[in-house]
Order: structure tokens, then sequence, then C-alpha cells
């Protein structure tokens, strides 16, 4: 008998699972694989309040309070090189002062950069593309394909978290004071609790509930270069003037709404919603992206199961166009599908009190998952944590 069961190994699902632990309770968590493969390992691993609007960018501070600590305690990949901002015309920079200074008012440090600093500090940034930048210095990267996995680790042997790997839940039934809940495979737990933060095992469970949310599924497409060799470094999470176009923080400028009005219609970048990262990995080879394409949860196979060429060409013309890389030959290409609502910041549903549903967080995930789910443990459990 558990406190609680966490249904979903994902980011969400495992904070949820360590604040719960945090606060004395008894945690099992049920993962569908082997080990958790979906939107949590395919991103950039970059931990970013800075992209948040101000209720997330609250989440996300908390977020990096938490990366930190754990990273003190066990080593999750976490790496604090900070994040930049570069802006590529005066559009581009009149928005970054304009974060800077709310920024101030709102007590998260950020640093104004002139053209010369952005060309010093990011190797290969070409002078005709950078007018400025904005940097954060407190803001970390993470190894996507690695911090997961890490984590879990950490739950399970320190903190005593019990872990169900390749197990589908397809029962989750509320009698009396408990939660039955039972896998495809028979296996059966029980929880004075449960949250589920899996898309998949929502729509299993409560097929009704899921048709009528407003779930949507965002599929990006993403890629990583061969190794840098060893005398090319790029630091921290590197985002140009598409990213400042279309980031929710820069949405609360008051010049944002007059500059996006001005935008061409109709371009690639608007036709896939592109927007251009850069992050270097351990290894020294560099990830790039991304691209945003959308279907309603209901219809994600209409997004299809292949890569589409034509983005990832797009993509590394205007990588090349901002950073010139020793060399962008890529080894690797892949995509991620996250779930999204149309109009609220995530999913959230109570199926009575024992049974929550905590879904949709969307590219918030590896930022805000963190300190969002410290809250909502709170919450659900009366607790102060």
């Amino acid at each position: 008998m558990y406190d609680l069961i966490v249904i979903g190994g994902g980011v969400l699902g495992a904070f949820h699972a360590y604040h719960a632990l945090e606060a004395g309770l008894k945690v099992a968590l049920i993962e569908k694989d082997k080990a958790p493969q979906d939107a949590t390992t395919r991103n950039f691993g970059q931990v970013v309040p800075s992209g948040m609007n101000t209720k997330w960018q609250n989440y996300g501070r908390e977020s990096l309070r938490i990366y930190k600590d754990l990273q003190s305690q066990f080593d999750i990949s976490v790496r604090q090189n900070g994040t930049v901002y570069l802006a590529s015309d005066e559009d581009e920079m009149q928005l970054i002062e304009e974060l800077h200074a709310i920024n101030n008012q709102n007590g998260y440090a950020s640093e104004l950069l002139n053209k010369q600093a952005c060309l010093d500090n990011y190797p290969g940034l070409k002078s005709s593309y950078a007018k400025g930048g904005l940097f954060y210095p407190e803001e970390v990267t993470v190894e996507p394909r690695i911090m997961i996995h890490r984590l879990l680790e950490f739950l399970k042997t320190e903190k005593k978290l019990a872990i169900y790997t390749a197990k589908t839940v397809t029962s989750c039934e509320h009698t009396g004071n408990i939660v039955n809940v039972e896998t495809a495979c028979g296996h059966k737990l029980k929880a004075s609790k449960v949250v589920i933060c899996n898309g998949r095992e929502f729509k299993i469970l409560y097929p009704a509930l899921f048709a009528q949310s407003d779930l949507q599924v965002s599929k990006l497409q993403m890629m990583q270069t061969k190794p840098q060799g060893s005398g090319y470094h790029l630091p921290g999470s590197v985002l140009t003037g598409l990213s400042i176009r279309r980031y929710e923080s820069f949405s609360e400028c008051p010049s944002f709404s007059a500059i996006k009005s001005r935008e061409a219609q109709g371009s690639p970048e608007k036709k896939w919603s592109i927007h251009i990262l850069f992050k270097q990995a351990t290894d020294g080879s560099v990830i790039l992206g991304d691209s945003h394409q959308y279907a309603d949860a209901k219809d994600i196979d209409d997004l299809g199961h292949g890569m589409d060429m034509a983005i990832d060409d797009f993509m590394v013309q205007k990588a090349k166009e901002i950073i010139d890389l020793p060399t962008y030959e890529i080894a690797h290409r892949w995509y991620g599908m996250y779930s999204q609502c149309k109009t609220k910041d995530l999913f959230q549903a109570t199926v009575d009190e024992h049974i929550h549903i905590v879904t949709g967080i969307g590219g918030k995930g590896m930022t805000g998952s963190a300190g969002y789910a410290k809250e909502n443990i709170q919450n659900l459990f009366n607790l102060t944590i």
C-alpha cells in the first residue's frame, strides 16, 4: 500500500514522485516503457525560465534551485553555463531591452550584451547576424538522454522510490479510501492517491475525458552534429532571434504585439513554427533545431512517423547564417512529440478526490516540472514542503 502512485516516468511524473518522497510519503512510479523514451529524452535539455511567462518563470526559478540541489547530491548532468538570446535586428534588440527591464523588476538576473561581447563569448557567431544579446547566468542545461535516467536511479537508490517499468496501466479504480491500480500484465498495486502524468495512460483509462480535452500534439524535428572537436566550445543554451519572436516571456514586452504584426506571413519559419537553437552536448556535438507541427491529440497519427528533410535542410541553412560551426555534418536526426493544451497552461483534471490527471505541459516540461510538481504535491496532500 502506497501513499501515492505516479503513472508516467517522464520529467513531470518523476518530480511529482521526488517531492512526495521529500515529504516522507511512500511512493511508487509506474512507467509504460523499459525506461522513459518520449518527450523528456527528445529535447534540447535546456532549463530556461527566461523563456516563460511570469507564472511559469516562477516555477522555473524554483526548478533551477531543485536541479542544482540534486546535482550537489548526485550527478544528473546539470551544467550552469547560462542562456543567451541573440538579437539579429532592431526589433529584437528592443524586445530584449524591454525584457531585461522586466527581469530587473522581478528580481531575475539578466545581463545585456553588446555586439562585441556576443562575438567574444560565442565562437563562430557571425558579425552580420548579431546585434546584441540578453544573458541569464543562473540558467542550466542537462543532457536529455541522461538526466531522467539518473534522476530515477537517484530516487530509487537514495530515496527508496519503488519503480515498476515496462508496465502499462489498464485499470485505475477508487473504492473507499483506496485506489486499485492494475497493469496489462496483471500486476496490482494500491494507493491512497494516484497522479497520472502520461497522456497515453490517460487516453486508455479515461477515453471520454480524453476526447473532450483540448489537448494537441506538437511534433518537433531536431538534429545533432558530429563532435566539433576539442578546440570548439559553445557555452550554455544559445537561442536566436526567432526564439525572441516566439517565446512567452517576450509576449509580455510592451512592443511585442506591434513587432509581431510586422512579420511576413507565409514564410517557412511561420509554416513550420521554426526557431533556431544551439546547445553543445558533453561529447562536443551540437544539437540544432527546432520545428513545430501540430495536430489534435486524437489525430496524432496525422503528423506521420517520418522526418521531413525540407524542414531539416531549412533549419541547417538558417543555423549557418547565425553561427559558423567547424562542422555541420549531421550525425543524428530525430523528432519528439509533446502534448499541450490549446487554451490552458496544462491539462489538469480530478476524477475524484483520489485520482488526479496532470499532463499536456508542452514545451515547459524540462523547465517548469520540478517547481510546478512541488506546488501540486503540496496541494494534493495539504502539505508544507
